[in-house]
Parts: C-alpha cells; sequence; structure tokens
C-alpha cells in the first residue's frame, strides 16, 4: 500500500537539494563555464603558438613577445572594463535588476573611444619602442607585423570584456562560453589559412596569425552586443544604450580604475621580465613563450574560478549575506587547487610531448623540461593568489590592491628576477625562479587581506 510522504519530508528533501550558498557545488556551477571560456580563450592564443612555431624559433618566440607588450599596452583598457561586474553583480545581488544595464553602456561610452585613438598610437609607436627593448633583428621585425595586425581587434577586445563583465555580474557564464567557442573557431581556421596560404588565403605569416585573431575579436563582440540586446535582456535588466551619465561613469571609474592601474603596472613589469629573457636569445625566448602557453592553462582556470567568485562575493554583498560570500571565498580555493594539482600532474609527467605541440627544436625542448618542473609548483602557488584576487575585487576592494601590487612588481620582482636569472647566471629558468618567488609574496598578501575582513566594510 502506498502512501504519501508527510509534507516535512518532502520540505526537507527539496532543501537538500539546493546548494549550500557559497559552497563548492554553487562556486562550481558557476565557475565551470567560466573557465571554459577562459580556457578556450588561452587556447586562441595557443593555437597561433601551434600554427606560429612551425615557421620557425624567431617566430615562435615573436608571438609571444609581441603579445606580451601589446597586452600590457591595452591591459588598462581591459582591468578597468572588469570593473562592470562588480556593479553588476551587487545590484542583481540587490534585487535592482533595471540598474544592471546601464553600467555596461556608461564603460563602453567611457573606453571605447580612447581604446580606438590608443591602437592607432600603438601603432604609430610600436616599432620604435622594439628598437628601444633591443631583441634580435629577427624576432623584431616578426614582432611587430604580428601586433600591427592584431591592432584593428584592439577597440573590439574593450568592448567584448566590458560585455563579458556585464553577463558575469549575473551569473551567466554560458552566454560567454558559447561566443568564445565560435570565436575560437574563426581564429583557428583564419590562422591557418592566413598564416600558411590555405582555402585560397593569403600566405600572410606571422601576420596571418595577428590578423585571424583580430577578426576573431569582432565576431565575438557582436555576438555577445546581439544577445544583451535581446527582448528578453531589454525588459528584465534595461540594456537598451542609454544617455552617456557622467556621475555614473565617475562612480565606475573609482572602482575600477584601480584595477586597470594595477594590471597595467603589474604587466609593464612582467613585460620587462620578457624582455631580459628575450635579450638572452631567440631560443630562450621560444621556450619561455612554450612555458607561458602551456601555465596559461592552468592560470586561465584559476581565473575562470576568480570571475565565479567574485561574482558570488559582490552578489551576497549587496543581499547583505556576508557569511556566504567569505564561504563562497574558501570554497573556490578548494576547487582552484583541485584543478591546479590536475594540471602539475600533467607538467611533471608529460613534459616532452607538451612541449612537442609548439617546436621540434631540440635546444628549446632541452630549456623547456626543467621550466615545465619549476611551472608544476608555480602555477599552484599562483592560482590562489589569482582565486584570492578575484575575492577582493568582487568585494569592491581595488585600491589598496592596487598600491600594494604595484609595489610588489616594481620592487620585488624586477629586482628578483634580475639577480636570479642575469646576476646569479640562472638564465631563463632562474627567471622563473624569481617569478615564483614573487608571486609567493602577492598571494599571501592576498589571502591575508581577505582573511582579516576589511572587504566587510568597503562601500562602492
Amino acid at each position: 500500500m502506498q502512501t504519501e510522504a508527510p509534507a516535512s519530508s518532502i520540505s526537507t528533501a527539496i532543501v537538500r537539494r539546493q546548494p549550500v550558498p557559497g559552497g563548492v557545488r554553487e562556486v562550481g556551477q558557476l565557475a565551470y563555464p567560466a573557465v571554459l571560456q577562459t580556457l578556450s580563450d588561452t587556447i586562441m592564443q595557443v593555437v597561433d603558438s601551434i600554427i606560429v612555431g612551425r615557421l620557425g624559433v624567431s617566430q615562435l618566440g615573436a608571438v609571444g613577445f609581441g603579445g606580451v607588450w601589446l597586452w600590457t599596452l591595452v591591459v588598462g583598457f581591459v582591468g578597468t572594463a572588469n570593473g562592470v561586474q562588480t556593479f553588476v553583480s551587487q545590484a542583481f545581488g540587490a534585487g535592482e535588476h533595471k540598474h544592471c544595464g546601464r553600467w555596461v553602456w556608461q564603460a563602453i561610452y567611457g573606453l571605447f573611444p580612447f581604446a580606438v585613438f590608443w591602437a592607432i598610437a600603438i601603432g604609430l609607436g610600436f616599432a620604435p619602442l622594439l628598437r628601444i627593448l633591443g631583441p634580435s633583428p629577427e624576432l623584431e621585425d616578426f614582432a611587430t607585423s604580428y601586433v600591427l595586425a592584431r591592432l584593428p581587434g584592439t577597440p573590439a577586445l574593450v568592448m567584448a570584456v566590458a560585455l563579458t563583465s556585464f553577463f558575469r555580474g549575473l551569473g551567466d557564464t554560458r552566454t560567454p562560453l558559447v561566443a568564445t567557442v565560435f570565436a575560437n573557431l574563426v581564429n583557428g581556421v583564419l590562422a591557418y589559412g592566413l598564416v600558411f596560404g590555405q582555402f585560397g588565403l593569403p600566405a600572410l605569416g606571422v601576420a596571418g596569425a595577428g590578423t585571424a585573431t583580430s577578426i576573431a575579436n569582432w565576431a565575438y563582440t557582436l555576438i555577445m552586443l546581439a544577445v544583451l540586446l535581446r527582448h528578453r535582456m531589454r525588459a528584465t535588466y534595461a540594456t537598451l544604450p542609454c544617455r552617456p551619465e557622467l556621475r555614473t561613469m565617475l562612480r565606475l571609474a573609482r572602482t575600477s580604475l584601480p584595477v586597470g592601474g594595477q594590471w597595467v603596472l603589474d604587466m609593464i613589469s612582467f613585460a620587462l621580465f620578457s624582455t631580459i629573457i628575450a635579450r638572452m636569445g631567440d631560443v630562450q625566448m621560444a621556450a619561455n613563450q612554450a612555458m607561458i602557453q602551456l601555465l596559461s592553462l592552468s592560470f586561465m582556470q584559476a581565473y575562470g574560478i576568480s570571475i565565479a567568485v567574485g561574482a558570488l562575493v559582490g552578489r551576497y554583498i549587496g543581499a547583505g549575506d556576508l557569511s556566504a560570500a567569505e564561504r563562497s571565498h574558501h570554497s573556490a580555493l578548494k576547487l582552484g587547487m583541485a584543478l591546479a594539482l590536475l594540471v602539475a600532474a600533467l607538467f611533471i609527467t608529460l613534459p616532452d610531448p607538451l612541449l612537442h605541440l609548439f617546436t621540434e627544436d631540440a635546444e628549446v625542448i632541452r630549456l623547456g623540461r626543467p621550466l615545465l618542473a619549476l611551472g608544476a609548483l608555480f602555477q599552484l602557488v599562483d592560482a590562489l593568489g589569482i582565486i584570492a584576487s578575484g575575492s577582493l575585487r568582487g568585494a569592491g576592494d581595488t585600491r589598496w590592491p592596487f598600491i600594494v601590487q604595484t609595489a610588489f612588481a616594481w620592487l620585488l620582482r624586477l629586482p628578483l628576477v634580475y639577480t636570479t636569472a642575469i646576476l646569479l647566471h640562472g638564465g631563463v629558468l632562474g627567471a622563473w625562479m624569481g617569478e615564483l618567488g614573487y608571486v609567493a609574496a602577492l598571494g599571501g598578501v592576498w589571502l591575508g587581506r581577505f582573511r582579516n575582513g576589511t572587504w566587510r566594510t568597503i562601500r562602492i
């Protein structure tokens, strides 16, 4: 004989199925599309490196060197556009859904015109900059060609980050994932065709990879813009273009500009780190590029989790649930460590197959093996700092981290790298040992900052 379960039992079962606010399950559900999307972003760069690596060692090194300096020159816009997520997530958490849409448009109004002019300025000044930095003549020529081909996509990249940050603030990490997969397909096909002259396309060499990435940036941006303007989004979040509001832009700038500034100054020091290696020779730079691309597999996983935890911390602060915000932080750290351990195992057990993805050059492979062994530890330490930084951004704690990271990048990273790489004759491996010391110190500071609870009192 069947009997109905008591109502209390049904209610208890339903409650049990709900994820704990800020628990590992909730963080994981929000993080996995973000992780896949950031990995897809990485795959775009990895594909470029794999394809260009078939042209030669100098070409592979040029994509890395040119890409690092281009990213350094535009990352201020990217970091500032990321601030949209903090405002949208806190408005969403507070139930102010109609206030979400305006943040993305104010960011676009404030950043896109300047990004256009800045791209033109980079085009005029990039070749003279490389002559000052002093890589080999071959690497300099290839890097310049690659960067000039990528520049038309720079304004699209800035707009894309603002749009992506809007969706992430809502907790929608799937839409950016779908758009990224499409953009990756565009990039992969065009890069192969334009580098080698396939599919009836001209053979542009290194410049072909840059052109493909530029087109893919615009493809992604147009997809995200189309989704933003769909009827459901307009009705729920008021996403139609609105008038520029100076007061709103200034409010956004107060929280977001420190993030942009933090990324710029940190990237300048990392670009100088890359320049130290580039001056060692093209082979060392090629090994460094392979290392960076493989490390990015872990870096982007951690960054994807930091995106998710930033959205959840912001949402729960907006809802007044600080315990759930803190729980989100700890859950994200657990998830990040689990994924980083998997990558560490790959680096330790499969160094040669991983390096052969990029080059067949025996000297590059020889230099790359100890780099990957060190990278196994490096990416574990780096993941902790990246995730903690995301938690702080979600809380709107951006000014103090800006000051600290700037100080560490210039007073710790560069002296440490110069000492281990040049003064102690450690070469490219020594440079990465110095970099490990920097990320360990910085990550420890971010973890301590969140633990002391200052973020609980910050208002944006």
